[in-house]
């Protein structure tokens, strides 16, 4: 008799599957990105199941406004090769038809991605380097849950391509996860969120009004880590001010994606991205 191959919606449960193929994989989610990526849209997450055991993931998140993204592609090793990843991508890009969809893809697949209708806009670098550094006092820098949501959802805004209001309220409060902001006169010129993986610490996102406000928040950001905690953070090439910050940092490039849509560019000042919330949501 024939495997029998399901698609469906994962369950929260599910996820957590998911989430653990991604750390095999070495992508290096945070400890609490699950319940956070979860909750930003629980029917946009697809699972693939051979004769009831799951085999394949992909996430195919719907924000308001037309905008979707699409991560989380993972096939387990031995059932690669078999076409059981392309019909589970066939059904995500189905389920976010009408949409203008983004996804960050590593370099060798950008020519199949580009065969689904995607065009590169930009490259991302993960760059890495060693955490710590001074504590210093700053009383510009407040607990990002410290800041009006309303203030915070409409700064963050500014760098995103569309409302989260789902998503920053957890993100900013989850145990593993330490969010800073910068204010100025009562209003928000940055944000940056450290979070913990099972390996090292990400950034993500960093989001400044200039160059001088993202250094501040990194360095602060940097500190609320030991000096022997390696911290990562996923910078796009377009902006050039945010490759230098890291290279400044002494921070090494260890791999790229390539951010790519099937539509225009979605309405965000790109100049102001410094370090991108994750791979796998946008």
């Amino acid at each position: 008799m024939a495997a029998k191959y399901d698609i469906r919606v994962m369950s929260r449960q599910e996820f957590d599957i998911a989430v653990g193929w991604a750390e095999t994989e070495g992508w290096k989610p945070g400890i609490d990105d699950a319940e956070c990526f979860y909750q930003t849209d629980p029917g946009g997450f697809l699972m693939g199941f051979l004769d009831g055991e799951p085999i394949a993931s992909i996430s195919a998140v719907k924000y308001s406004g037309g905008i979707g993204f699409i991560g989380f592609y993972i096939v387990k090793p031995e059932y690669r090769g078999q076409g059981y990843g392309y019909r589970l991508w066939q059904a995500a890009m189905t389920s976010l038809q009408g949409y203008n969809v983004g996804l960050d893809g590593v370099p060798a697949q950008q020519d199949n991605y580009r065969k689904s209708g995607f065009t590169l806009l930009w490259r991302n670098t993960r760059y890495g380097g060693p955490g710590g550094g001074e504590i210093r006092k700053n009383p510009d820098i407040i607990p990002a849950s410290d800041v009006p949501m309303a203030m915070f959802e409409s700064f963050d805004r500014k760098f995103f391509p569309a409302p989260r209001p789902s998503f920053l309220p957890l993100w900013i409060s989850r145990p593993h996860n330490r969010a800073l902001a910068l204010m100025s006169g009562g209003e928000i010129t940055g944000y940056g969120v450290i979070r913990e993986c099972h390996s090292g610490c990400r950034i993500g996102p960093l989001f400044a009004d200039n160059a001088a406000a993202a250094e501040t928040l990194f360095v602060a950001l940097k500190a609320q880590v030991s000096a022997d905690t390696s911290v990562f953070l996923d910078v796009p090439e377009c902006n050039p001010a945010a490759v230098a910050m890291a290279k400044r940092h002494r921070m090494s490039p260890s791999f790229e994606t390539a951010r790519m849509y099937t539509g225009p560019l979605p309405d965000m000042d790109l100049t102001g991205i410094f370090g991108i919330s994750s791979l796998e949501l946008g």
